[in-house]
């Protein structure tokens, strides 16, 4: 689990239930990443109310710190749980690329070896 989650609210006072939501989402994101990186990993949280005047837009922005690279996303939705879901999304997505590419043997060639090992094991 993430350890460091920073929870800050722009015009906006996150209630206890959205902190233990983020809390639960985003240190589950440590999964995603290579163990190198799960220990200095660590995730800022903005939230905000936009167009308040006209009521329900709430905005998530989350900044993830690992190591040699910022992962940033953000989105808007009319609820604010649903904003953490889809920005959360976002990051397993940009965490699997991270991943990938900073594992050098994981790739094609590991794919490559694979087929071959299944079409030999057909032969014989």
């Amino acid at each position: 689990m993430i350890q460091s989650i920073t929870i800050s609210g722009v015009k906006y006072t996150p209630d206890e239930q959205t902190k233990k939501y983020v809390m639960k989402k985003i240190g589950r994101l440590d999964r995603f990443l290579p163990r190198h990186a799960r220990k200095t990993a660590s995730a800022d949280v903005k939230l905000r109310q936009v167009n308040r005047d006209h009521g329900n837009k709430y905005e998530a922005e989350i900044i993830l710190n690992v190591p040699d690279k910022h992962l940033t996303a953000k989105d808007s939705t009319v609820n604010m749980l649903a904003a953490i879901d889809i920005v959360e999304q976002k990051l397993v997505n940009q965490l699997k690329k991270y991943k990938d590419s900073h594992l050098g043997h994981i790739g094609k060639t590991r794919a490559m070896l694979s087929r071959f090992k299944r079409s030999y094991a057909r032969e014989i």
